[in-house]
């Protein structure tokens, strides 16, 4: 696969923490997605983008769930 953006051939798979708001919070999600390693731009798949909007509708119900990291939680 090449970069849509910088033209690079450098497209790999690998895991990156995906940021949501939660009120003043922030919650990383890991996630493995394709990222050129030339320009960072990150690619989402339907499936990962599906999977993050279900996080976000979920963290929003399930606050006591999360294990705080100084002022950042983690889901999961």
């Amino acid at each position: 696969m090449k970069c849509v953006i910088c033209h690079g051939e450098q497209v790999e798979i690998i895991q990156v923490n995906e940021e949501i708001n939660l009120g003043n919070d922030i919650v990383y999600i890991p996630v493995k997605i394709s990222v050129c390693k030339t320009c960072g731009e990150r690619y989402y798949d339907r499936q990962t983008m599906q999977f993050l909007e279900d996080i976000e509708k979920k963290l929003h119900a399930e606050q006591g769930k999360l294990k705080e990291v100084g002022k950042v939680l983690v889901y999961g």
